[in-house]
């Protein structure tokens, strides 16, 4: 069985600003791997830059952008050229045929038709091999280094081209360092560009920055190698990683190598599409979060601290959403890549060496994007499975406290309204999104109540115990929902349960009320027992998916996609209500559980490129749904446990175990 070629990783890319089929990019790179690549198709959409049905091509983009949303961090485009090469994509784009265009994890093939010739890609974990044929003797041929967005530096050679360009948002600190290798005898000509000025200098600088080599051969290989912390270091790295001897060499070896990957999983079904769909998922688990350390001389794993500005010792991993992928990417990763997701738990502890904070959001540095400290349930899950432990653990539950109760200072970390919480028992709604902080606040004092009996902490761990029923505080018994409430006790008055933002987190009281997950007895008890919070479930999963605008003032994409389908309230769409459908299971009716997964996974989920309900979102969705499909899920991450239930195929093996040989099941 080939399981590449089940995956389309266009799957999530048929999306808009307006309403999301994934939000995704249709990447070429290793497993994990420290860079991507991907065809861009019209860069006039900003951070929307490729889209299936484009006609057009501007060149294969290195790109460092986890989401539309957080935006590129440190990108270049390579691009063949014929005649008069130009730096503006608006007067270089080329058509293409889609029929003659390859696009799989290991392969890329364009033949812009304006350039007459072809450009392939296969990636190594920090660069590529690129082949450019071209089919036109009459004016020269040139693939050009083009810049995406941000300032670039170029210095030229013989036979080499080094340069970096800077990423956004870092005042030139962060860089992408990069070498392109060619032969002896395929370049004739290095032209430099530079904001239109064509000449041969030998290095320059500048915001529109370019160089165009011109091609002495009808095919011609290319070496492409990065780094973040150096050109030395993109120089080792090129010599560590290009040990094939050509081209279909490296594309076969990663062939094989995504293939093994792709083979951890295999499921009995006679549903072809449910099977396309779980590989193209399978291969989006398997893209992030993306390496950002390297090896020195020695083999020794190293990055850069760009907090720091200093190279540091160890492992770090970026583009990475904790609120996002908390619920489902950390669950799994164990279970199909499990020594890479021990580097990575290593690696997000040494973000917090390196930074004094643990990471809420990264991308190639801290962002600030969405709230809270989820990292909370990850490192208890980690600590639970044996991964965390010793010295890594001790600094891995300071920094919980850390960002537990001690506002953060440069603005990109922590837990807004820590301080307000720790004396109120909530964070009262000065604080935008203030329920979702509480709920979140709540079930991250759980998880170092959790990790402070391992440690045998016994105190701190009786205290935040206590701290993890702080969401009682925001319970309303007389609507049922969770409200906000204002420094003095005040719930607030104009509340409607299907009014989003403001209080609540990219939805509304009807997805957030259920965030419980470390306490759905005590969720229960406050409806009045176990059959009340069930009757809640069911009306949830009855009421119509309507919505006002709220806080937000305006649609915002999650509302739309939310109406798109009918599943009640349950917004499927994004990450508040991907536990919800599991409670069922948790408190016996597992039917009901199977009912709705299935209605979902067959109904909002398939393998094209409109196949998500919503942001993918650095596979949470795409793990969400191998999950479903598979018939067990992570109710209460940070438990190391998981609920289980009738999936939508016959069988299943993990690594050539069965679920029930590889988990720790929640006895219910």
């Amino acid at each position: 069985m080939e399981f590449i070629n089940y995956v389309n990783i266009k799957q999530g890319t048929a999306s808009v600003m307006r309403f999301s089929n994934g939000n995704t990019l249709p990447l070429v790179q290793h497993p994990f791997g420290f860079a991507s690549f991907v065809p861009q198709t019209d860069s006039t959409r900003g951070t929307w830059f490729y889209h299936p049905c484009d006609r057009s091509f501007e060149g294969i983009r290195l790109t460092r952008q986890p989401s539309p949303w957080i935006g590129e961090q440190g990108a270049i485009t390579i691009m063949p050229q014929l005649g008069n090469p130009e730096v503006n994509p608006d007067r270089r784009w080329s058509g293409f045929r889609p029929e003659d265009t390859v696009l799989m994890p290991h392969y890329m093939k364009y033949n812009p038709l304006r350039s007459r010739a072809s450009i392939e890609l296969t990636p190594t974990n920090s660069g590529a091999c690129i082949r450019v044929i071209t089919n036109d003797d009459t004016l020269p041929s040139f693939i050009s280094v083009l810049p995406a967005g941000t300032p670039c530096y170029f210095e030229v050679s013989d036979n080499t081209v080094k340069g970096y360009t800077e990423c956004k948002g870092t005042d030139g600190k962060a860089k992408v360092y990069f070498i392109f290798e060619f032969k002896n005898g395929d370049i004739s000509e290095i032209i430099s560009d530079n904001n239109g000025v064509k000449s041969s200098e030998k290095s320059w600088y500048g915001n529109s920055a370019a160089v165009h080599i011109r091609l002495a051969n009808k095919c011609t290989e290319i070496r492409l190698s990065t780094s973040l912390i150096s050109l030395e270091q993109a120089m080792l790295n090129m010599q560590r990683e290009h040990t094939c001897s050509d081209f279909d060499s490296l594309k076969a070896q990663n062939e094989a190598l995504w293939e093994e990957y792709l083979s951890r999983i295999t499921i009995k079904t006679e549903n072809e599409e449910i099977r396309k769909a779980f590989y193209s998922c399978l291969y989006r688990a398997l893209l992030y979060p993306h390496k950002a350390y390297e090896l020195d001389k020695d083999g020794n794993p190293i990055h850069y601290s760009f907090s720091q500005n200093t190279v540091a010792k160890g492992y770090r991993y970026t583009d990475n959403g904790f609120w996002d992928t908390y619920r489902t990417v950390y669950s799994m990763l164990p279970l199909i890549a499990n020594d890479e997701y021990e580097k990575m738990i290593e690696g997000f502890v040494n973000d917090y060496r390196d930074d004094g904070w643990l990471p809420c959001w990264t991308a190639t540095t801290a962002k600030k994007c969405m709230p809270s400290t989820m990292i909370d349930t990850v490192l208890a899950d980690a600590a639970k499975r044996g991964t965390l432990k010793g010295e890594a653990l001790e600094t891995a539950f300071e920094g919980m406290l850390k960002h537990a109760n001690k506002k953060c200072d440069i603005g990109v970390c922590g837990r807004d309204g820590c301080e307000e919480y720790t004396k109120l028992g909530y964070v009262p709604n000065s604080f935008v999104e203030s329920v979702n902080l509480t709920l979140d606040a709540a079930y991250g004092d759980w998880c170092i109540s959790e990790i402070a009996k391992i440690l045998g902490k016994n105190d701190i761990a009786e205290e935040y115990a206590i701290r993890s029923k702080n969401y009682k505080n925001l319970f309303d018994p007389e609507t049922g929902f969770m409200r906000s409430r204002d420094e003095n006790g005040n719930m607030r008055e104009d509340f409607s349960p299907e009014s989003w933002g403001r209080d609540y987190t990219e939805a509304s009281a009807w997805q957030t009320s259920f965030a419980v997950q470390h306490d759905l007895d005590g969720l229960a008890l406050l409806h009045g027992g176990k059959d009340k919070l069930l009757q809640k479930l069911d009306l949830f999963f009855e009421e119509t998916p309507k919505y006002l605008v709220g806080g937000y003032g305006g649609e915002i994409h999650e509302m739309t996609e939310m109406a798109a389908y009918d599943f009640g309230q349950c917004a499927i769409s994004n990450q508040p209500s991907f536990h919800i459908p599991f409670i069922y299971t948790y408190f016996g009716e597992t039917e009901k559980t199977e009912k709705w997964i299935k209605k979902i996974c067959t109904e909002a989920f398939t393998c094209k490129d409109d196949g998500f309900p919503g942001d993918e979102d650095n596979g949470t969705m795409a793990c969400w749904y191998l999950f479903s499909v598979m018939g067990f899920y992570p109710l209460t991450p940070g438990d190391n446990s998981y609920v289980r239930f009738k999936g939508l195929v016959d069988d299943v093996k993990i690594n050539g175990k069965s679920i029930d040989e590889i988990i720790n099941t929640k006895e219910q």
